[in-house]
């Protein structure tokens, strides 16, 4: 018999970092991942690749074709109690459709997470395409994002509205106002908010179109600003509307807000009282909000404002745990012995928490017996407050070794407000 040739397993592809000539197939492969039209011109290379840390941008290689995309960049993420931790900012993954299940992501994954943790930051954190990826490298969801569709003609608001009656008042501002009093305006909103993440130069160049990634044309959206009585910028929106009339020639336009940052009640409030009251709005769709936003009781009629998209958003790695632990503030005083288990990293453990009555709190390896035995991902879930140990104990993914200890848990890490990341990256 003549024996069958049995065809040789194709090399593994090359896993590196990028140099500068290698980001315009990089790009290309980016694209093909997230199914964009392949092809990147000039200027969106130079526009695009400006943005990449080339020693934390890895690409693997098929010979000379780029076939996966993986970076990271520096991120600051706010915790409970209003401090920051350094975080491991990841995005732009993608493998191509020929080299899936080949172990391209985990290999980058693991190189990644092992520099961070050399760096010396706490977590890493990234927005999940689809659910299933990221659990298996220690990643749990931390933060919702949900949005709302406004019925402006339910609302029960005063369609006359001429202004905000705390003697503030909501003007239209341009470009280079918001880049002049967005980034202050930013940095007293995400020092409030746990799950809020830092926003370079470069994020406000994007969003108010000095910066063009892509060669579509930019389409300039509209900018109001509330300034307290006292002048006081307290909040920045930027929206856009689009062009429908029914067929009785009447305006059925909807507002969709870009995002709406506001640092006090009043000013969000006076915000979306002013989108609620353009002519020719009949519908205002509020982009990336909070789970527990303000905006269905600050109508008249709540039901107005009808969700129609609630997700899960970001999603954090827990890379230090003493470190996490002890950057947050806590509800309450008491113990917890947490037996954390980390299949694919080396965070796992038994550690013992103290938080003390002043909210401050320490976090340090122990060989105390444990009260909750939980994965790192859940511990993830649970340290911004947004989630509830009872909850994950009763679906099975937290484990109680003593009675109540899922109860202690919720006493020390649930917050008042749910955490809340309104960036994507």
């Amino acid at each position: 018999m003549t024996p069958h040739n049995t065809p040789e397993a194709p090399e593994a592809p090359l896993i590196r970092t990028l140099t500068p000539e290698d980001i315009p197939d990089w790009l290309r492969a980016l694209n093909t991942g997230f199914l964009r039209p392949p092809a990147v011109s000039k200027e969106e290379t130079e526009a695009r690749g400006a943005g990449l840390v080339l020693p934390r941008t890895q690409g693997a290689y098929d010979g000379n074709r780029c076939v996966a995309t993986f970076r990271s960049f520096p991120q600051q993420l706010t915790v409970v109690g209003g401090a920051t931790v350094p975080a491991d900012a990841i995005s732009s993954v993608t493998v191509s459709p020929t080299h899936r299940r080949r172990g391209l992501l985990t290999r980058m994954m693991e190189t990644d997470l092992a520099a961070a943790r050399a760096r010396g930051e706490v977590v890493a954190t990234l927005i999940a395409a689809e659910y299933p990826i990221y659990g298996r490298y220690g990643f749990g969801p931390v933060t919702t994002t949900t949005e709302w569709t406004v019925d402006v003609a339910r609302t029960g608001l005063d369609p006359r509205w001429a202004g905000p009656a705390d003697g503030g008042r909501v003007d239209l501002v341009d470009a280079d106002d918001v880049r002049r009093a967005g980034p202050a305006l930013h940095d007293r909103f995400r020092r409030d908010r746990p799950g809020a993440i830092s926003r370079d130069d470069r994020w406000w160049q994007i969003g108010t179109g000095v910066l063009r990634l892509s060669a579509d044309p930019w389409k300039e959206p509209f900018y109001a600003q509330y300034r307290s009585a006292s002048g006081e910028i307290e909040g920045l929106v930027s929206y856009e509307s689009d062009d429908n009339w029914d067929d009785s020639n009447q305006p059925q336009n909807t507002a969709t807000v870009n995002w709406l940052l506001a640092v006090t009640p009043a000013a969000e409030r006076a915000l979306w009282q002013y989108l609620c009251s353009i002519d020719w709005i009949t519908r205002v769709r509020t982009g990336r909000r909070a789970p527990d936003d303000l905006l269905p009781q600050f109508l008249p009629d709540p039901r107005a404002a009808r969700i129609t998209t609630q997700s899960d958003w970001l999603w954090v790695r827990i890379l230090d745990v003493e470190r996490a632990l002890e950057a947050r503030t806590y509800a309450a005083a008491g113990t917890l012995v947490l037996e954390v288990t980390d299949e694919s990293g080396p965070d796992g453990g038994r550690y013992l928490l103290r938080a003390a009555a002043d909210g401050t709190a320490t976090c340090a390896r122990t060989t105390e017996d444990a009260q909750l035995t939980l994965s790192i991902a859940d511990l993830a879930t649970l340290w911004l407050g947004d989630d509830s140990a009872e909850r994950l104990v009763a679906l099975g993914r937290v484990r109680e070794r003593q009675e109540g200890a899922a109860s202690i848990a919720d006493a020390l890490l649930r917050t008042s407000r749910r955490p809340w990341c309104p960036d994507i990256f």
